[in-house]
């Protein structure tokens, strides 16, 4: 399946490359990047989070391992949400961003989106203090009009 996903990736990277950023697709996902990771990782609600991702969620991380929807739930509640003095935050760098479709027979169904995000921990009355960053590659996929998130790579944390 990996090697798969890899060719699937290569291809669309190829035949079709990333969408303009200027397009209704990079736009649409640019945004929807901005209100996941804002409710569901940085506001931690819990309940977006669970609606928004895949049923088969697979998330592989470089220093956590491969984790499925249930443990990716856990970790976020139990890493991310648990002291609200000192929170964690996501922000994407807006020019890292890249979206490539996915078609099937000229039907739109997912994208990849790939880029870069810096973290930082929030505590009360202090500015964002920077941690680290490191990259990402999304699958979403298309499904009754939102998109659901199927696959993550986070990797090259420093």
């Amino acid at each position: 399946m990996r090697k798969l996903q890899i060719l699937l990736f290569m291809f669309v990277n190829f035949a079709f490359g990333q969408v303009a950023k200027n397009s209704e697709l990079f736009l649409a996902l640019q945004k929807h990047d901005s209100i996941f990771f804002e409710r569901g990782f940085n506001q931690c609600d819990i309940d977006y989070l669970t609606k928004m991702t895949h049923k088969d969620l697979v998330f592989y991380h470089d220093r956590s391992g491969v984790q499925d929807k249930q443990k990716f739930l856990e970790n976020t509640k139990k890493y991310l949400c648990s002291d609200s003095n000192h929170k964690p935050i996501r922000k994407v760098r807006r020019e890292s961003l890249e979206v490539y479709p996915l078609y099937d027979n000229g039907v739109l169904y997912g994208v990849v989106q790939t880029g870069i995000h810096d973290f930082y921990i929030r505590e009360p009355n202090k500015e964002d203090k920077y941690t680290g960053t490191a990259k990402f590659t999304h699958v979403y996929l298309l499904e009754n009009k939102e998109w659901i998130l199927k696959e993550v790579l986070s990797f090259d944390h420093k």
